[in-house]
């Protein structure tokens, strides 16, 4: 729905003179003319009811006048519509881990779920990047490659969860699936968030399936990557789900003690030009982003349509009705002998 207003709104201070008419007709009006007769009883019936209606020319008139003001006035509906492009934007992988240690409770409600509300604010206020979404444990998949469609990198944050892939923590294999997806990008800066919980527990020196964190980390230099570390979990203890119960099937928390590589995540952040950050709580996940979002800025270009749809054909179309239907009536019903 459009905005209404006037082109030239100071034309409506003609609305004015019809206050002035009125006052100019009332102190103007004639006197009846009186002359003597021997008896009223001829005009005992009193007023006919068609001169009680005659002021209704006068009204006729006074509403002609002021929609052909309002019409002289320019009145539009004008309706903006924009739309956002960004000559320089950000090409942006969000790597989370999803093992099954992101389920303590140091968070809340837990690490996923609150890295997830996080996750998806984010990515909502940065509407002209591009963002990918990689979930690894102990083993990776890319959930959503490079999209402007943030709808359906919102729905698949929403729908991360423990579980679906190996367990374990993967970090180099999390970092180099990442980069696959962005080495041939174009944009002008390419970003990985990495966030994990925990320590690299992949013999990757046994498996050559697997790449290690360090390797990953120097492929990302290659490739102009800039990776930005987030650690996730709070100082010394922490409610970690460790079993389920027998009966009901529902986890078990038991306090122990979190254990994060922060050597290794600032370590990655360093080689690449990033920044290492700690989240031990919702407020300082929140932030975190929030300073992310701060460092890695896009120019954004904003086009704005304006589309006008003019009214005044249809104040003038009235206007013109009721001043001929003035003079109609005056001339035939409210005839005035002469």
């Amino acid at each position: 729905m459009g905005n209404f207003e006037f082109q030239n709104p100071w034309l409506l201070l003609f609305l004015l003179i019809i206050p002035l008419i009125i006052f100019i007709r009332i102190k103007n009006r004639r006197p009846q003319p009186a002359m003597k007769i021997s008896s009223l009883k001829a005009f005992s019936g009193g007023e006919s009811f068609l001169s009680k209606l005659k002021p209704l020319l006068f009204l006729l008139r006074l509403i002609a006048i002021g929609l052909f003001i309002v019409a002289l006035a320019r009145p539009q509906i004008v309706e903006i519509s924009s739309t956002v492009k960004s000559d320089k934007g950000v090409d942006i992988l969000m790597v989370v881990d999803t093992s099954l240690s992101m389920l303590a409770r140091d968070l809340k409600p837990d690490r996923l779920e609150a890295l997830k509300e996080v996750a998806e604010n984010f990515s909502v206020h940065r509407p002209t990047d591009r963002i990918g979404l990689v979930a690894y444990s102990g083993e990776a998949i890319a959930k959503v490659p490079l999209t402007t469609d943030h709808r359906v990198l919102v729905n698949e944050i929403r729908q991360l969860q423990t579980g679906e892939l190996e367990d374990g923590t993967a970090i180099g294999v999390g970092l180099a699936t990442a980069i696959n997806h962005l080495k041939d990008s174009k944009a002008t800066s390419k970003i990985v968030i990495l966030i994990t919980d925990g320590v690299e527990s992949i013999d990757y020196a046994n498996d050559l399936m697997y790449v290690s964190p360090e390797a990953a980390a120097q492929i990302a230099v290659e490739k102009d990557i800039k990776v930005y570390t987030i650690g996730v979990g709070t100082n010394g203890m922490a409610p970690f789900p460790t079993r389920r119960d027998f009966f009901t099937g529902e986890l078990i928390f038991d306090m122990q003690p979190v254990e994060i590589d922060e050597p290794l995540l600032e370590h990655i952040a360093s080689e690449t030009g990033g920044e290492y950050f700690r989240a031990t709580d919702n407020q300082s996940l929140e932030e975190i982003y929030k300073q992310i979002d701060r460092l890695e800025k896009t120019e954004i270009n904003e086009i704005k349509y304006y589309n006008y749809t003019e009214l005044f054909g249809k104040f003038l179309t009235f206007g013109l009705i009721f001043l001929f239907l003035e003079l109609i009536l005056r001339k035939t019903i409210f005839k005035e002998l002469t």
